[in-house]
């Protein structure tokens, strides 16, 4: 059931009726959590067993891990959490992947080995509910929160349907206290839901759809020899542009699903696209999942209290694990490596240059954002590309300086991707240090009024079919 469809649109006003229609704060949790299963049904009923199973398995590791203080018994317990969920994100995540790169090395060796295909289907958002539910062993592990003693709210925590599929990854710690008392959003809140409800449809429908994917699929669907270069950049940067609304646009219409509920989810992008630094760019995007990697990867692992080299260790590590987590495929892995050797070098750039006073200036800002905007398109060429040989026409295209590419956009194509891209710098530049509810806030009512129907129209005039969102494959 996708966000821009009919079908949801019929779904959330029936459960915004019931929602406000009962009394009973625990009735309205039961019709969550129920809607949340009927929401994750619509993808392919038999996965909610799997969804069951971290559930549960969580749910009385957390309980037992509240009252256990031996280590060991401690240890044990978070194992069985760790390979429940880890050992069903490997299997339909990563089984295929393994199974082909084993083959691939067996026939290396001299050994002809042609297994059936294991034919796995990737139930939706794994990935993201995986990270949620461990979280919360997790926390009750290192005893960073006690453990949930209401059974429904861990199940609404963990199936909370707004955010289930494509996040935002959230904590126990800040949704479980949520749900201690009765959630009904005030008149401002429920406007703001709206409000993010139609500015996410219209990143994702009208940018990301509209103006951009079919110039990213023409120019990343190329099967010559090597695209005009002008064409190629464009084609980039229109997949850096779309990616960005998608994703983005999935992001913004959950928090304002569940504010119109009543319930705050976290932030997931704040301007990305105009980062000082991969560090930064990192505080920026997919947020929820960089300070899931951070938290639970990075810090434990060490951080940076161990010394330089273990600290570039750490972060490419973790960064590698973080291109594995996007999918299994070894252009996500050179992806994820490429993102560690960034933040490898701005590290050791760090110590040697901390020193130096013309990156604190307006100018050096600028330049540092530039050359972070510059390399994370390099890096999304491997994760857009579907192999290495695409990334390769693509990296080609992209520096040959002889003009013999062959051309692919028309001029219209051309025009809108580049004033996309241009409005999504500008704005990402403009609210670098500035939250959007604040900027809405102190515009001229009219203005609000007048944006706000621009997006409905936009809408209006792009309804078509109902493209699933890019991170749905993640």
């Amino acid at each position: 059931m996708l966000f821009n469809s009919l079908t949801f649109l019929v779904f959330f006003a029936v459960v915004l009726f019931l929602h406000y229609s009962v009394s009973s704060w625990r009735l309205q949790k039961s019709i969550l959590l129920i809607a949340s299963y009927i929401f994750y049904a619509a993808w392919n009923p038999p996965f909610i067993v799997l969804l069951w199973i971290s559930t549960l398995i969580d749910w009385y590791v957390a309980k037992a891990l509240g009252s256990e203080e031996v280590p060991l018994k401690r240890r044990l317990l978070l194992g069985v959490s760790l390979a429940t969920n880890l050992g069903l994100l490997g299997f339909f995540k990563y089984g295929e992947f393994l199974l082909e790169n084993f083959v691939a090395l067996a026939n290396l060796a001299g050994i002809q080995y042609a297994p059936a295909p294991l034919d796995i289907i990737l139930p939706v958002g794994i990935s993201f509910y995986t990270f949620q539910t461990l979280s919360y062993t997790l926390d009750v592990y290192f005893k960073k929160t006690s453990r949930c003693n209401s059974f429904l709210d861990y199940a609404l925590y963990v199936t909370f349907f707004p955010q289930l599929v494509a996040g935002p990854i959230v904590r126990a710690i800040d949704f479980l206290p949520q749900c201690l008392e009765p959630k009904r959003a005030n008149r401002d809140q429920f406007g703001w839901g709206l409000y993010f409800v139609t500015l996410g449809l219209f990143q994702k429908v009208v940018l990301a759809d509209g103006m951009l994917s079919s110039s990213v699929d023409k120019v990343f669907g190329f099967a010559g020899g090597s695209i005009f270069m002008l064409d190629a950049w464009l084609g980039l940067l229109a997949f850096s542009a779309q990616i960005f609304f998608d994703f983005s646009g999935y992001s913004t219409c959950a928090i304002g699903v569940a504010l119109c509920l009543g319930f705050i989810l976290p932030d997931n992008f704040r301007s990305p696209y105009f980062s000082v630094g991969f560090s930064d760019f990192w505080r920026r995007w997919h947020i929820t999942l960089s300070s899931w990697l951070r938290d639970y990867l990075y810090i434990p692992l060490g951080g940076n209290r161990c010394g330089t080299p273990r600290a570039l260790f750490n972060l490419m590590f973790t960064m590698f694990l973080g291109g594995l987590w996007h999918g299994a495929s070894w252009t996500f892995i050179v992806w994820g490596v490429l993102h560690g050797s960034y933040l490898v070098v701005e590290h050791l750039l760090k110590l040697k240059y901390q020193n130096v006073k013309w990156i604190e200036t307006v100018a050096g800002r600028f330049v540092l954002a530039g050359i972070t905007f510059f390399l994370v398109n390099i890096a999304w060429v491997f994760f857009r590309a579907g192999d290495f040989s695409t990334a390769w026409m693509m990296l080609g295209s992209l520096f040959d300086f002889s003009g013999t590419g062959e051309p692919l956009l028309s001029t219209l194509e051309m025009i809108q991707v580049t004033v996309v891209v241009f409005i999504l710098l500008a704005s990402h530049r403009y609210l670098h240090e500035k939250r959007l509810e604040h900027v809405v806030q102190n515009m001229a009512s009219w203005w609000v009024v007048t944006l706000w129907t621009s997006m409905i129209i936009g809408l209006i005039l792009m309804q078509g079919g109902a493209n699933a969102f890019i991170y749905f494959q993640f």
